[in-house]
């Protein structure tokens, strides 16, 4: 049975990707906003598609605590559900992607419309510089940007070391903005690369938020890679 329900969600997510890719090409000339329309539009057929076909469920907890206005998410990274999840939440989310993700005809280009930041992983300081600079530019303009702090996705109860670019971005924060922390187990039931998805439940859960200058670098990285890790744990546990 699990076989032939992950065959028909996989070809009725990727179905329903390729179309969504097709039309929107047609939003191009409007305003930045309409692609994001249609981005959210594609997540929600996406969650809608999870629960009536895979038979996964998505819980949401500590929703409450999300500033409104500009903030910096920085989220666990387990599935390609993380990658469109924060559309269902967020007003206006920004995600910060690889460069090579920019170069996907049609999904490229929607993605610079929607001014999403890329990132050359190649390019060291000057990379991370540039990604600093285009965050703190998103965050003046009001939106929310999302970074995954290991820069990939792990397998459930894995953990990579945190890259220093979330602290870079941390640094340079605007006066009231604040890094969420985000804690989830969306790989324990559709993990990287793989095609069998698993019913049960994703649990995406809010942690508590880390205001600018709260402090040091040095000591929010320790802090943001414990709280993040031991909740996602707890949540792979339950």
């Amino acid at each position: 049975m699990i076989y032939i329900r992950s065959l028909a969600y996989n070809i009725l997510f990727f179905s329903w990707f390729i179309f969504v890719l097709l039309i929107g090409w047609i939003l191009l000339p409007f305003p930045r906003k309409a692609l994001q329309r249609m981005f959210r539009y594609w997540s929600k057929g996406a969650v809608w598609l999870m629960r009536v076909v895979a038979g996964i469920d998505v819980r949401f907890v500590g929703l409450e605590k999300i500033p409104n206005g500009p903030i910096l998410i920085a989220s666990k990274h387990q599935s390609i559900w993380d990658t469109f999840i924060m559309y269902v939440i967020l007003e206006d989310p920004q995600y910060i992607l690889k460069q090579e993700l920019m170069k996907i005809p049609f999904w490229g280009w929607y993605n610079r419309r929607v001014e999403h930041v890329s990132v050359d992983r190649h390019a060291g300081a000057k990379a991370l510089r540039h990604m600093v600079t285009a965050c703190v530019d998103r965050l003046a303009k009001g939106r929310q940007v999302i970074i995954f702090p290991e820069g990939t996705r792990t397998a459930p109860g894995e953990q990579l070391r945190y890259h220093p670019g979330v602290a870079a971005v941390y640094q340079q924060l605007p006066d009231g903005v604040a890094v969420v922390p985000i804690a989830l187990n969306s790989g324990k039931y559709w993990g990287r690369r793989k095609f069998l998805v698993n019913s049960g439940t994703i649990t995406l859960q809010v942690l508590d938020p880390v205001m600018a200058c709260a402090m040091p670098r040095k000591e929010f990285m320790v802090h943001l890679e414990r709280v993040v890790e031991e909740a996602s744990t707890r949540l792979l546990d339950k």
